[in-house]
């Protein structure tokens, strides 16, 4: 599905096979299915831990977190929010999923494990845009660290924005992470041109890529509405200028205001809510 003049996709499937034609961005991408009962079984099988999420959806809402473990009386187990739960079996399992999704296409991916700070999950948002020269550029990176309990990072599901040097370079070093940063932009960079050959009027990307135990990136969801305001908790003010000038020259957002309370204002929120 596309609204806003083609500017932005909300299917996550349609997206993921945009992705999947680009033979670079392709491995980076987990495993994704249509969810039904035989692909959640076949995926849970092979992987052993997998996300369930709706096809369309925003701030992380309808996540799920499904594991299958072996030897145990109820092997099968969903994360969601802070509840957890588990169940005896698949058939179990699979009508609570129903519960939750209440009729909306889902799908299943791949399970990553993703890096960890303070016990916590976090996974990175690459910010990639149509410059004023029109030409694609990476234009912020940021680490989303979620909440304590939680298996999403999004914001506005309790996620705190952190710049990613300060996760990296404890387990790095200054030039491991700076490294790391650049491949990160470069794979946002590509994955954006990559969605763009599929949707011309796509003109910003906000690719959500996950670092595994031995840092190799995935490509989680290509989101084509991203938040410009989330750039804005980064010590380096300079970025969320950059990421905001653009958003404005794109008209994803409004123009800036001269009155210095409506802007004071700004900086206290995040943004409007219907961004993710």
């Amino acid at each position: 599905m596309i609204n806003r003049k083609g500017m932005h996709v909300t299917s996550k499937w349609t997206k993921t096979i945009a992705a999947l034609r680009d033979p670079a961005v392709a491995p980076h991408v987990p495993e994704t299915r249509r969810m039904n009962k035989k692909t959640l079984a076949r995926m849970l099988e092979r992987y052993g831990m997998v996300y369930v999420k709706p096809v369309s959806g925003t701030f992380g809402q309808g996540v799920m977190r499904l594991e299958k473990a072996r030897g145990s009386a109820r092997p099968y187990s969903s994360h969601a929010g802070l509840s957890k739960k588990r169940f005896a079996t698949l058939d179990a399992l699979y009508r609570h999923i129903g519960r939750t999704k209440r009729r909306r296409p889902y799908l299943v991916q791949r399970g990553v494990h993703l890096l960890k700070s303070g016990g916590r999950r976090f996974d990175v948002r690459v910010m990639v845009q149509i410059n004023p020269a029109g030409h694609w550029e990476p234009t912020g990176v940021i680490a989303r660290v979620a909440q304590k309990g939680k298996v999403v990072t999004n914001y506005h599901n309790g996620g705190r924005p952190v710049a990613l040097s300060r996760l990296l370079r404890p387990k790095l070093g200054h030039t491991g992470a700076k490294y790391a940063e650049e491949r990160l932009r470069a794979l946002g960079l590509r994955s954006a041109k990559a969605l763009a050959r599929a949707y011309p009027r796509v003109n910003m990307v906000g690719a959500d890529i996950g670092l595994d135990r031995e840092m190799r990136p995935w490509i989680i969801e290509l989101n084509t509405s991203p938040d410009p305001y989330l750039f804005r908790h980064l010590p380096d003010q300079s970025t969320h200028r950059k990421v905001m000038r653009y958003a404005r020259a794109l008209g994803r957002i409004p123009p800036a205001r001269k009155n210095a309370a409506v802007r004071g204002s700004h900086r206290r929120s995040i943004g409007p809510r219907r961004r993710r």
